[in-house]
């Protein structure tokens, strides 16, 4: 099992940044890449980033892409998104996974391990 713990969500203004992390403990020798997903009220789970734990390879929404940085500490065992130029249209539960996969990234399907979520809100 793997267990992961998002923190750094919070309230911002539009155009403001934020850094989110998520500490990963138990088996992480099982983790190929992790990634973030968010959901706003309403809406499906939607892919953000994700990073192969080897090599550092990552990948983004185009929704995101220029504004967010996906990155990961492997002696730490986290993994981080660099968020800036925020939009309102960002407000949402942001949550962090693991995967043993190598493919399909930005699919919900391909994650084992989910943490519990944090709260970023972007006001206009």
């Amino acid at each position: 099992q793997v267990q992961l713990v998002e923190s750094g969500g919070g309230l911002v203004q539009a155009g403001g940044s934020l850094r989110l992390s998520c500490a990963a403990s138990g088996r992480t020798y099982s983790i190929n890449a992790m990634g973030w997903f968010r959901q706003a009220p309403g809406k499906e789970r939607e892919f953000v980033a994700a990073i192969r734990w080897s090599g550092g390879s990552t990948y983004y929404a185009d929704s995101v892409k220029g504004r967010f940085t996906i990155s990961r500490d492997n002696a730490k065992n986290t993994m981080y998104l660099q968020m800036n130029s925020l939009k309102p249209e960002d407000t949402a539960a942001y949550f962090c996974a693991a995967t043993m996969a190598v493919r399909r990234l930005d699919s919900v399907l391909t994650y084992d391990y989910w943490g519990q979520g944090t709260q970023v809100t972007v006001s206009s």
